[in-house]
């Protein structure tokens, strides 16, 4: 049985997954070389999953860098 769509969590498929279909198993395994071309789509062997981790933004230099530009203009002499 299947849930509806408005029961679902917005952020369901944005966290990692245990589990690998059939199809992303044979990716990776012909990504990492070790699928042959003849071989039969079951009884696959092991794919571990690389859980990936989020990385922090760099908000903060690029904060620096525009504000760089207005103190450089403001050392401009000013008229008398």
């Amino acid at each position: 049985m299947s849930i509806d769509k408005s029961l679902r969590r917005k952020n369901s498929l944005q966290r990692s997954r245990n589990v690998l279909t059939r199809g992303e198993r044979i990716k990776v395994l012909q990504d990492d070389e070790r699928w042959p071309a003849d071989r039969s789509p079951y009884g696959l062997p092991k794919v571990r999953v690389m859980k990936i981790a989020k990385k922090a933004k760099a908000k903060k230099e690029e904060k620096t860098e525009e504000g760089a530009a207005p103190a450089g203009a403001a050392a401009a002499p000013a008229k008398k």
